[in-house]
Formats: C-alpha cells, structure tokens, sequence
C-alpha cells in the first residue's frame, strides 16, 4: 500500500477490488471510524459481517462480503463523497437517496457515522463520507 492522505478512499478500493475478484473477505488496516463504516455498511445489509482483528499490535478490520445467489455482489458500487482535499457536508433536508433508494449514504454526524436514512429519521446532518449501493 502506498501512502494515500485518504484511509477511507484506500478502504472502499480494497472492497472494490476483493468484489471484482470475488474474494469472501477483505482486511484493511484498522481505524474507528472504518470499523463504524462496517458497522453501517453491515446494518444496511452490505456487508456479511466485519472484526477487528490484532495481531503484533496491529488492528486489522476484516470485511466478510456478501453476494447473492448468484454470486453476484450485493455491493454495485462505492463512491467517495468527502475527500480530504474537498469535504461535502450536508444538513438533514439536503441528505438524498441514492440511487432512487437502493443505495445509502454514509455520514459522520454529531451522533456518530450513520446511515443517510438515520441521520434523516435524527434530523442530523454532517460530513458525507460516501455512497453505496
């Protein structure tokens, strides 16, 4: 791994890649705010299930993705919102599906990172970390 100013953009990249190639799961270097990322990803039902892992005193967050059927991801596409060099923010009224409802934004709002659907039915806006659907 390069050094990139973007751990998250390195994470949605990494599960990105695990889906095109099919992999069960996928281990990025871990943080708290990639494990919310899981979290929400798994609530919204994205992601089969994550766990930190820790090893010589290194956390990895480990991603179990999930498919279909078919073998098809349940996951079509990630999308950095915010980036480093230009952060989006948006209040509750401005929090929009995604892709007609099908996708979810993930947010970091003052009550933690959430779903848009969450972060709209708290009536909190915040930092658009990315898109899924």
């Amino acid at each position: 791994m390069g050094t990139s100013t973007d751990p998250i953009a390195d994470m949605l990249t990494s599960i990105r890649n695990a889906l095109r190639a099919r992999h069960p799961k996928v281990d990025v270097p871990a943080s708290r705010v990639k494990t919310e990322l899981a979290r929400v990803l798994k609530e919204e039902g994205f992601l089969a299930a994550y766990k930190v892992i820790e090893e010589n005193k290194k956390k990895t967050l480990r991603l179990y993705l999930k498919y279909g059927p078919e073998k098809q991801s349940v996951i079509s596409g990630l999308r950095r919102i915010s980036k480093p060099g230009r952060r989006v923010y948006r209040g509750k009224a401005a929090i929009r599906p995604v892709m007609g409802g099908m996708g979810i934004s993930v947010l970091t709002t003052p009550k933690g990172i959430l779903s848009g659907r969450q972060a709209r039915r708290q009536g909190v806006g915040g930092e658009v970390v990315c898109e899924v659907w």
